[in-house]
């Protein structure tokens, strides 16, 4: 049988080109991990919020025109994340996560607001689920709303030229929110070192009531006792009497005699 004649550059160029093909619709894998916060404010983590660092200097200036989002996600939903599922669609709506929806996006904005390098002295962090006013409303879906639940969560940032994916973070290790405190953890009277507690501070509340008020009967006591003193027992006056006697005046009956 008769082979085909084939141009001797025919395997050489399709390799290339396959993958030059590929180049132009990969997806970018960042090494960069999300991280929380190390910000000396505190409140990193709420029962509804946690406080992420903004990716600075990770995506390049080549993703100019690109939006960056932020991809919250149950841990579940990582292996299988797609990321061709548009933001703002039912599928990525906040109003329906985690119930309906195992991941949203939010919080999307371009690099020329991630600045590299960052700013001496700037905070530069992210507050996810800060936005109440939008948690209910479906006419927006990329509602920065307070987090259902204590979690964990996985973060990853995702950049979207139109459409399309260009580039990704790696997920963010698991995230736990706070919880509160149950009522029934809370200790009451009915617990021997609470009661005891309580009973001291009492007996010592009493004590120095008692004590207070002796103090101040005595400085009223003392008080009254001077003012008495100086008034009803102050020592009298001594008065000294002479006894004139009158040259001119004479015992009529001692003369005669």
């Amino acid at each position: 049988p008769h082979s085909r004649l084939r141009h001797p550059g025919t395997r050489t160029m399709l390799p290339l080109l396959l993958l030059l093909l590929a180049s132009a619709h990969g997806l970018e894998k960042i090494q960069y991990i999300p991280t929380l916060a190390e910000s000396p404010l505190g409140g990193l983590t709420t029962a509804s919020t946690f406080v992420l660092e903004q990716p600075r200097c990770v995506f390049s200036k080549k993703y100019d025109d690109a939006v960056i989002w932020l991809v919250v996600a149950v841990p579940q939903a990582v292996a299988n994340f797609n990321n061709g599922v548009e933001p703002g669609t039912p599928e990525r709506a906040f109003q329906g996560f985690p119930t309906h929806n195992p991941a949203y996006m939010t919080l999307n904005t371009t690099i020329l607001n991630y600045p590299c390098p960052k700013p001496p002295g700037e905070i530069t962090v992210l507050r996810v689920g800060s936005e109440t006013s939008c948690a209910e409303d479906e006419m927006i879906p990329t509602c920065n709303g307070p987090l259902p639940g204590p979690g964990p969560y996985r973060v990853k940032f995702l950049a979207l030229n139109g459409t399309e994916p260009v580039a990704e973070t790696a997920w963010s290790k698991l995230i736990t929110l706070r919880t509160g405190t149950a009522a029934g953890s809370i200790p009451t009277m009915d617990s021997g070192h609470s009661a005891g507690m309580i009973a001291l501070t009492s007996i010592l509340s009493i004590l120095f009531a008692i004590l207070l008020a002796g103090l101040v009967a005595m400085l009223v006591f003392c008080g009254s006792d001077a003012y008495s003193g100086s008034s009803t027992f102050s020592k009298p006056e001594a008065v000294t009497v002479r006894r004139y006697n009158t040259h001119h005046v004479y015992d009529q009956t001692a003369a005669r005699l």
